[in-house]
């Protein structure tokens, strides 16, 4: 699993400048105007007669996608930047990201584990592992001592501070998971899980 690590320390991932406000880089929809807002909107068919265009017609500015709808690595993106937004929202002010929220769900998994193994398990390189833990360490979440079984060898705790902040943050991924399964019977998600773990094991 990859979610500790990554694209996954890349969560606010929106569309910047473009022509289409709602277009499939992000599912954020633009704050709307008050004054525009105070009549109702009129409806695309509406819109379309008053342009003197079919309401059928693609919008002016907005491009057609071709195949990309059809493709499941373009699905797949638009779901997970939906679930990164949603993520950074339920975090709100605690300001943790997918990937940190993976470190310290691993870490208290494995009390003492070492920087290496934590490495392997979150599928990151030293030079994103250290930043990191830097990240996590200066905030006072988690602390590095020698291990045990080898002085020479530095094992990763969580603090005081850092088991209080995850208690916090599992109750915040438990609703964002419910939000992303809303409209899935528990079967539907068991299977979409299973099928996930099927794309491409061999790359993971």
């Amino acid at each position: 699993m990859r979610a500790a690590g990554g694209e996954w320390n890349r969560f606010r991932l929106g569309c910047g400048k473009s022509i289409i406000p709602n277009c499939w880089m992000s599912n954020k929809t633009p704050k709307p105007n008050p004054v525009a807002s105070a009549a109702p909107a009129p409806t695309p068919a509406v819109r379309a007669v008053r342009r003197g265009t079919p309401a059928d017609s693609p919008a002016k500015g907005r491009a057609q996608l071709g195949l990309l709808p059809e493709l499941l690595g373009y699905q797949l993106r638009l779901a997970q930047r939906a679930i990164f937004d949603d993520f950074a929202d339920a975090m709100g002010e605690l300001e943790v990201s997918p990937g940190l929220f993976g470190m310290l769900v691993i870490i208290e998994a494995n009390p003492g584990l070492k920087q290496t193994e934590l490495a392997h398990a979150a599928q990151l390189d030293r030079s994103s592992l250290v930043p990191t833990l830097d990240k996590l360490e200066a905030r006072r979440l988690v602390a590095r001592r020698a291990s045990a079984g080898d002085r020479r060898v530095n094992g990763l705790w969580l603090t005081s501070e850092g088991a209080a902040l995850l208690k916090q943050l599992k109750q915040r991924v438990a609703r964002h998971e419910q939000r992303l399964a809303r409209g899935l019977s528990t079967d539907e998600r068991e299977t979409l899980v299973a099928l996930l773990r099927r794309i491409l094991p061999e790359r993971r």
